[in-house]
């Protein structure tokens, strides 16, 4: 059986001529299965692999130098929740409000919640410096966040 259905492999193939090369398609392709699949699975990098006519190490080289992905046996929660540990948010607390959330949790960065809810994670920068600690849910900035106000936006992210 496929790891990609019909209608994802006819998304990323619309990409193709969007491009010069077949090869530049890697990265949206991974973003592709990764949306809809919430992980990239070997048989996934491999069917990738052959659509845009690459070695399966390609993809995976790819895929692994960005620690945006999920791969095999990995599987995201429904929300992302990055902390900032860059070192802006570093300076104001970054790693006690990572401990803190894998506390409230439940568990360590990289993992999902046992529900599937959420996935706790930490990045090296996110882009929002002035309102250090930072966090990022799926695409939204939270900043200046307390221990507090983390409780609050945990307590909100398992009610959805």
């Amino acid at each position: 059986m496929p790891a990609l259905s019909p209608e994802l492999r006819e998304k990323i193939k619309a990409y193709i001529p969007k491009y010069p090369r077949k090869q530049a398609v890697t990265l949206p392709a991974l973003h592709l299965v990764h949306d809809e699949l919430r992980t990239v699975s070997n048989e996934a990098i491999v069917e990738i692999a052959e659509i845009l006519e690459l070695h399966p190490s390609e993809v995976h080289d790819t895929m692994t130098f960005y620690e945006f992905f999920k791969g095999e046996g990995q599987k995201l929660g429904t929300t992302r929740l990055w902390v900032c540990r860059g070192l802006a948010c570093m300076l104001r607390g970054a790693y006690e409000l990572i401990e803190h959330c894998e506390h409230k949790l439940g568990v360590s960065c990289g993992h999902a919640t046992a529900d599937g809810k959420i996935t706790l994670e930490f990045a090296e920068c996110i882009g929002a410096c002035d309102g250090a600690p930072a966090c990022l849910v799926n695409d939204v900035h939270a900043m200046n966040v307390t221990p507090e106000k983390a409780d609050q936006l945990i307590t909100e992210l398992k009610l959805k």
